[in-house]
């Protein structure tokens, strides 16, 4: 009698291989021993950046809470008695590379961001191993229709975005000539995503307490502040990044991984929890170094 494989086997095999032909070429370099990073011609996200959201899985309110947070942040500067450096202090870095991108511009216009649309999808409609196989359909739901609007694509804990355990912890690319962001939460997947919320084999130093308080919220401002960034500088994969061996390269954030301070993160007296930036109404933030293209070098709020 023949043999025969179960379908639902099959369809795990399929997957399987379609996963492993999407993951990136390992690097012997780290990001420390690639080229600076450069432009290579291309344009960049300017002016207004619209973002439409699509929240998938059951993500908890404390998670779109702060992120939402973020994003109004971006563009918020409030007074503030100790001087401490702002998201808006941050995106500022970002918006910079324009300066890099056209010489003789002599300051770089404000990038303005405004979340024009969110759709929720909390039964997993595509399962939960999100490659673009999959991305692609949640990318008009995320931008709702609505022109020239950045896709972002926030998955719950239990879903398994593509690369985010191959040395990728944020995604941001080209699908179907559409922009897209896709982060999802690897505290218990990837734990060196996580880090320094959680604790890593791979990493060192201490493990921070979160400043939301919630572990996957701040892991995911901290991967989505580093994919937007890309999403920002490296929109169509001919901005700004340092090339490298195989096909993997090293964009703004990525140049400068596992750096928050120059020197210690400082903690909030009352929480103990680490951040390096403050948002709208004092809101505390850990956003990763950017890579400073007027210094050639990794650059800290702090």
């Amino acid at each position: 009698m023949a043999s025969f494989i179960p379908r639902h086997l099959l369809l795990s095999l399929a997957l399987s291989f379609s996963i492993l032909l999407l993951l990136p070429v390992a690097l012997s370099d780290g990001p420390e021993e690639a080229e600076a990073i450069s432009h290579h011609g291309g344009q960049l996200i300017t002016g207004i950046l619209r973002v439409g959201i699509a929240w998938y899985g059951p993500i908890p309110r404390v998670q779109r809470r702060a992120i939402l947070s973020f994003f109004r942040s971006l563009n918020t500067i409030q007074p503030s008695d100790d001087n401490l450096p702002q998201v808006a202090t941050w995106w500022n870095m970002v918006e910079s590379y324009q300066a890099y991108a056209k010489p003789g511009t002599v300051a770089s216009p404000k990038i303005r961001v405004k979340v024009v649309n969110e759709v929720f999808d909390e039964e997993f409609s595509y399962g939960k191993v999100l490659i673009s196989d999959f991305i692609k359909p949640l990318i008009p739901l995320a931008t709702g229709g609505i022109p020239n609007t950045l896709a972002l694509i926030v998955a719950s804990k239990g879903v398994s975005v593509q690369d985010m355990c191959a040395g990728s912890c944020a995604q941001h690319g080209l699908l179907d000539n559409q922009t897209f962001v896709a982060v999802g939460n690897p505290e218990d997947e990837c734990p060196e995503c996580a880090w320094p919320f959680v604790a890593s084999s791979g990493k060192t130093g201490e493990v921070m307490i979160p400043p939301s308080g919630d572990i996957g919220a701040d892991v995911m401002v901290k991967l989505l502040a580093g994919g937007l960034a890309g999403a920002v500088t490296n929109p169509y994969g001919d901005g700004f990044f340092s090339s490298a061996r195989g096909n993997h390269f090293y964009e703004a954030t990525s140049k400068c991984p596992d750096l928050f301070a120059s020197d210690q993160i400082p903690v909030d007296p009352e929480t103990g929890a680490a951040f390096n930036v403050v948002g709208e109404k004092g809101t505390k933030f850990l956003l990763p170094a950017i890579w400073n293209p007027k210094t050639s070098s990794c650059w800290t709020p702090l």
